[in-house]
């Protein structure tokens, strides 16, 4: 498993957990540069000992890596944001199918249900594998919960364009405290004293870590909801584990409606809560991963003899 070494999430648990299901896997940390050259990485670690090599990283510093990642039989990807290829105001709208549709041995392990469905009706062989959260840090503290209702995250940047709309759009109407804290203790401190968490993943087609974190910590979570399919494949509840809203008008409602019935959101934050234990930890993530990586995968085309060469000469792969 080659993955990230610098995230904002840290997702070492999630790692350690598939490893650990796997039963016999290295985990080897890169840095950015290294993730710029994955030519060198595979050369040095000798890929080709490998059944499988999954790779955790940014389309930006894999999509002109195409031609060394062809020289991987086994190649898989695990995928969280390729929600953004089928986003138009993101400038990666497009750009996940172009690169996977390259590499069409390749499978692709996506977070979301809707963005796995769309990618094999490109040819791309994906499958849903969702987010989740960790287990280790993210707890209920059983902390005074003083603040109402509160998002806790990034507003900022195209991506997240249709999520800074709707919460402002709420917040102008309804008391709601926007902001954002750091990764960590001091994150999970803040989530512990929300009463009801306000997500608004709009435009993203399936949830963001942060839901799953909320529910953990005790959070009645309000959610943008994803649409039916999407919903039902998360065991998402509208009124029972979550409250779901589709447009401002339901979510302002929905919103006043838990502020007004103390009862209600308790009942939701603990089934929400229990859910999320049962369905959404790192290690039940890492299990579900571990099995997608091992199943047989499509047959590997193979080099060309200029592509052998290439490789050969440009990275030192002898394939």
């Amino acid at each position: 498993m080659l993955v990230m070494d610098e995230q904002r999430i840290n997702l070492d648990h999630l790692y350690d957990s598939t490893r650990l299901a796997l039963g016999d896997c290295d985990i080897i940390r890169l840095s950015k540069s290294q993730q710029k050259k994955i030519g060198r990485v595979l050369r040095h670690y000798n890929s080709s000992t490998y059944d499988r090599v999954v790779i955790f990283s940014r389309l930006k510093r894999l999509r002109r890596q195409v031609d060394v990642l062809r020289c991987v039989p086994g190649l898989v990807f695990l995928e969280h944001d390729a929600c953004q290829n089928y986003m138009p105001g993101s400038k990666y709208y497009r750009l996940y199918s172009l690169f996977y549709r390259k590499l069409p041995w390749a499978r692709v392990l996506s977070s979301g249900l809707g963005v796995a469905k769309r990618l094999r009706s490109e040819g791309v062989d994906a499958h849903f594998i969702s987010k989740g959260y960790d287990e280790q840090l993210v707890l209920d503290k059983g902390a005074e919960r003083d603040i109402t209702a509160a998002f806790l995250g990034s507003v900022n940047g195209h991506s997240y364009e249709g999520r800074r709309k709707m919460l402002n759009s709420i917040a102008a109407r309804s008391e709601l405290l926007i902001t954002r804290t750091d990764s960590g203790q001091q994150y999970v401190e803040l989530l512990n004293r929300i009463r009801i968490f306000v997500s608004a993943d709009v435009g993203m087609g399936e949830y963001m870590i942060k839901n799953f974190e909320a529910m953990a910590c005790g959070c009645a979570l309000l959610a943008w909801s994803q649409g039916e399919e999407e919903d039902a494949a998360m065991g998402f509840r509208d009124g029972d584990n979550v409250m779901l809203y589709r447009s401002v008008e339901e979510g302002i409602a929905k919103l006043e409606r838990l502020k007004e019935d103390p009862a209600l959101v308790e009942r939701i934050a603990r089934s929400g809560q229990a859910f999320a234990r049962q369905r959404y930890t790192f290690t039940r993530v890492g299990r579900d991963l571990a099995r997608a990586i091992i199943q047989p995968m499509r047959p590997w085309p193979g080099l060309t003899f200029w592509q052998r060469t290439w490789v050969r000469i440009r990275y030192g792969l002898r394939i």
